[in-house]
């Protein structure tokens, strides 16, 4: 009697609700296929409708089963009670994997394609950054594919720098001595910018986020130090900078002194120099991406994920503002090696972000940096200073003058971690090996236990290849150009 009393009850509730049944876990299904690899698409209106739909779905399925079940409890047989258990398990289950599972990405340890993307990589030996060794490799990019100057030709551009962009060169300007980018190479990037063949009439800003703590003083970055990584080392950053300044809009911008200012985009109405918080943690990477929004010394308003704020006409331009990625390769005693991805660790603050349980910092070894790249600004272009690395396995990231080796090669890609992965194995790891150091484990990038170089560099580059970004650890899919630098 009581069996056939919950079958009818179950029955007649299913008919009932077929339809809403139907579309309920339709929207479910799209929910998943369209979020699956990719949290943010979560804040998409029709995403956020499917959601509503999903809930609601649950909520009339859930909790009516169960009154059912519950109702019938009382003399139920042994049979009865196994049948209620079942649907409530599979209700569990359904319930669990949708909104444990289809809440978070891919899973980071999935195998992904590695060879569907190829990746250029322009390499030039045998410059000491004072030379022209950032002509060369310019020449050697245009010669195979990749012009560095966008040259107006009728009423399009193509390459990578326009005659009236807004660029970032972002250094590493934590570090003195040769733990920070060659002053010498960004002098001559500074001075390959403004020889524009159109005419340079944009902005180029030097600059580079500290995180106000460590570093040679335990205070963060400095563009003024007295022991510099260049030819002259009294040449700091400052004066380069000011060597540029009387003709052209050249100027420096240390974040480390808006780092702890939390404040709200333009459009907001807020004109506070300061930095952005996305308002969630990244699921996959645990890191609350933040950057960077601020007025240049020029009065250009910027912002590193929006681009170029038009006052007047309240608007961004996000195709003005460009970044060039300008790291020094070294080993790090933490993440195994610091070139192109770890270098992003500059663009967040970590001051702003810790607290909130977010830190960038913490998520390095867990792809952070790809993930803070994917969903701020990507490098239009990254050069890599490998004029003087430090090649001693787990010492970084301040390198002294005495334990630096000179390798003078500077290296070129659009692809961060493909560049990261060549110059490790191609250019640091020959450097450790030739100065008696046999143990390369943290520095090599095909070495996958976790927390090391070759496992962060891997979720970060998943974190990139999940939202479109060209990217690659497959050594067969890197096309690898060479020039010789004869001053």
């Amino acid at each position: 009697m009581h069996d056939m009393t919950i079958r009818r009850r179950v029955i007649h509730w299913i008919r009932h609700n077929f339809y809403f049944f139907i579309a309920g876990l339709a929207c479910i299904i799209w929910f998943l296929f369209r979020t699956g690899t990719k949290p943010s698409r979560i804040e998409y209106p029709c995403q956020q409708a499917s959601l509503a739909g999903a809930n609601l779905w649950l909520a009339v399925y859930l909790f009516p089963l169960v009154s059912i079940i519950k109702s019938s409890r009382s003399g139920q047989s042994q049979n009865n009670r196994l049948l209620g258990a079942g649907i409530f398990l599979v209700i569990l289950i359904t319930g669990a994997w949708y909104f444990f599972g289809a809440r978070n990405p891919e899973p980071l340890t999935e195998d992904m394609p590695l060879s569907d993307v190829t990746s250029d990589i322009f390499v030039v030996n045998g410059t000491s950054g004072n030379d022209g060794g950032v002509h060369k490799l310019l020449n050697l990019m245009e010669n195979k594919g990749t012009p560095f100057y966008a040259v107006r030709n009728g009423t399009s551009a193509t390459g990578l720098i326009a005659q009236d962009d807004v660029v970032i060169i972002k250094i590493n300007s934590q570090w003195d001595e040769r733990g920070g980018t060659n002053t010498d190479l960004v002098r001559a990037l500074i001075q390959a910018i403004v020889d524009h063949p159109d005419g340079f009439t944009g902005e180029i800003i030097v600059a580079d986020n500290g995180q106000a703590q460590n570093g040679p003083t335990n205070t963060g970055g400095s563009m003024s130090y007295v022991k510099n990584n260049a030819e002259d080392r009294s040449q700091s950053m400052t004066h380069v900078v000011s060597s540029f300044s009387t003709h052209y809009r050249v100027s420096t911008c240390l974040w480390d002194t808006i780092t702890t200012q939390r404040v709200n985009e333009y459009t907001d109405g807020d004109m506070n120099d300061g930095f952005i918080l996305n308002a969630t943690k990244n699921p996959a990477t645990g890191i609350i991406v933040s950057y960077p929004k601020f007025q240049s010394r020029y009065g250009t308003y910027v912002s590193f994920k929006n681009g170029i704020w038009n006052t007047e006409k309240r608007t961004y331009d996000g195709n003005k503002l460009k970044i060039i990625n300008v790291p020094v390769l070294k080993a790090h005693n933490q993440m195994g090696v610091s070139g192109a991805v770890k270098n992003y660790m500059g663009v967040p603050s970590n001051k702003l972000t810790s607290p909130l349980r977010g830190s960038a910092h913490n998520s390095v070894d867990k792809g952070g940096m790809g993930t803070e790249m994917a969903e701020t600004r990507f490098p239009a272009i990254t050069i890599l200073d490998a004029i003087w690395v430090n090649a001693v396995p787990g010492k970084g990231p301040a390198t002294s003058y005495d334990i630096a080796t000179r390798t003078n090669v500077i290296a070129a890609s659009t692809d961060p971690v493909a560049l990261d992965f060549w110059a490790a194995q191609n250019i640091l790891m020959p450097a450790a090996k030739s100065q008696g150091y046999t143990d390369l484990s943290s520095m090599d990038p095909e070495n996958n236990s976790r927390g090391k170089f070759g496992n962060w560099l891997r979720l970060s580059m998943l974190e990139l290849r999940r939202s479109g970004y060209n990217a690659t650890m497959d050594k067969n899919a890197m096309n690898v150009y060479f020039s010789e630098n004869n001053p």
